[in-house]
């Protein structure tokens, strides 16, 4: 078998023999919001036989491909951690392989109400939907109700990802609430491991949540932590420290990118995690061709040229 790793969009040209390939396909994931919700994870569809996909899905089934034709492949974006104004959201871009469309991770929720014409009031505070949902805005997420999902939480894609509350969900878990009075940020969801690539990784984990409380001080300042398999970012911002930024998903893992501070003006302290990009591979069981025996030089030459020789 040979297995093709993507970073970025290209295309991806079918080998001679091969009339089906399995994949893994994961979207951008979601910035964190503006003093608020951590950022979603992007959208996690694999046919690796026996893992998972997202959402708490089997294994999808192989793609039936055409020998010789182009397949194009994209690389979904990060959500980015520019504020853009209240009532902007941030979610990650679609990844796909042909026909196989991850979604880009939902966006965190900002600390303040802006209406947006898709959504109903309480506008920015409430996480996006994605792959994986994004986190609500700090004050939405305390005990609230509303929203498109009860909490104020963005949905996640059906086999693709979970919804959240305050972190951001997780292709495997669905994003956690921080404390009663939200001082501490919610954590957030898990992600999935896929070995389509020879060793485990864990992709698409949701951004943690920012905490709510700006008298904190350290150690206690911190928001919330990114989901178990460290591919999201996590969540800062509260107390008095100028320096306490969100960090960002990793690159080509999906992950959601923390929810920023709420902390003073000035510093770093405010900025917001951007999402990981995506990432898509190809596992083509008849790629390669390889031989310990004796062979004519015409055969050695054939399978050089149709590329099945290593």
């Amino acid at each position: 078998a040979k297995e093709t790793s993507f970073n970025s969009s290209t295309n991806y040209v079918v080998p001679s023999k091969t009339t089906s390939v399995t994949y893994l396909v994961v979207a951008g994931g979601g910035g964190g919001g503006s003093i608020g919700g951590g950022g979603g994870a992007g959208g996690f569809r694999n046919s690796t036989p026996g893992e998972s996909s997202g959402g708490g899905a089997s294994a999808e089934p192989a793609l039936t491909v055409t020998a010789g034709s182009t397949i194009p492949v994209v690389v979904g974006a990060g959500g980015p951690s520019v504020h853009g104004g209240y009532g902007t959201w941030r979610p990650g871009e679609n990844s796909s392989f042909g026909p196989i469309v991850s979604i880009g991770g939902g966006g965190g929720g900002d600390r303040f109400a802006y209406t947006k014409p898709a959504h109903p009031a309480g506008g920015s505070q409430l996480g996006q939907d994605g792959g994986s949902g994004g986190g609500a805005g700090i004050w939405y997420g305390v005990g609230g109700t509303g929203g498109t999902n009860g909490n104020g939480g963005g949905l996640g894609t059906a086999n693709q990802g979970f919804p959240c509350a305050v972190g951001g969900g997780g292709a495997s878990e669905v994003g956690q609430k921080g404390n009663p009075n939200n001082i501490t940020g919610g954590r957030g969801g898990a992600g999935v491991s896929s070995s389509i690539t020879g060793s485990p990784v864990v992709y698409a984990d949701g951004g943690g949540g920012a905490s709510g409380d700006s008298t904190l001080t350290a150690p206690n300042n911190q928001g919330g932590a990114p989901g178990p398999g460290g591919s999201g970012g996590t969540g800062y911002g509260s107390g008095t420290d100028t320096a306490l930024a969100a960090t960002a998903g990793t690159a080509n893992r999906g992950g959601g990118g923390g929810g920023g501070a709420y902390g003073p003006s000035g510093g770093t302290s405010r900025a917001r995690g951007a999402g990981g990009s995506g990432f898509v591979a190809v596992n083509d069981p008849f790629g390669n061709f390889s031989a310990s025996s004796v062979w004519g030089l015409r055969r050695v030459f054939e399978l050089k040229k149709e590329g099945d020789w290593i």
